[in-house]
């Protein structure tokens, strides 16, 4: 709450579902519920634990295992296969039925899909736009770091492209207009 002091902040806890395994090495095979949590750089013992975590669920994998506790099985089984009828008619967790039930409502309301699709469209333009910005200050700045390199070294077109991962015609070019 607004003016409350530090030390009473809620836990700051991320749950993540991934759709796709994301730790894929042999060793990792068996664990699909990943809990990650922030340690200070320098002092490895100081760590924020219960006040800010990120949880990963890697649902393909998870949706593999065999023991987990019957209430997250069902909750895997919704996020993973929500759109199948008849494995969903064997949920009996009750806040799972529930979210279900209401999911199946919220999917068959046209306008309440179409937002849905308005939303996603929007989080990928944004998504892109955010990449292409990136990739376009990345660009810029190792153009400048490139013409930086022309005036100030002696280094020759080739290297400076190794350095900055330019094309060694973009270099020329640069060294062109000096």
């Amino acid at each position: 709450m607004a003016g409350q002091a530090y030390e009473r902040l809620c836990p700051a806890i991320g749950i993540h579902l991934l759709d796709f395994d994301l730790f894929r090495a042999p060793e990792h095979a068996q664990q699909a519920l990943w809990c990650f949590e922030m340690r200070d750089a320098d002092t490895p013992s100081v760590r924020l634990g219960e006040e800010l975590q990120l949880n990963l669920v890697e649902l393909r994998k998870a949706d593999r295992l065999p023991n987990l506790p019957p209430a997250l099985r069902a909750w895997i089984t919704l996020f993973a296969h929500w759109q199948e009828d008849e494995r969903m008619s064997q949920i009996t967790d009750e806040p799972v039925r529930r979210a279900y039930e209401k999911l199946k409502t919220l999917s068959q309301d046209q306008e309440a899909r179409r937002l849905a699709f308005v939303r996603e469209r929007a989080l990928h333009d944004e998504a892109t736009l955010l990449l292409e910005a990136r990739e376009d200050g990345h660009d810029a700045a190792m153009r400048t770091a490139a013409a930086n390199m022309i005036q100030r070294t002696e280094l020759d077109d080739a290297a400076i492209a190794a350095i900055t991962g330019l094309d060694a015609a973009v270099i020329a070019e640069l060294r062109k207009r000096g």
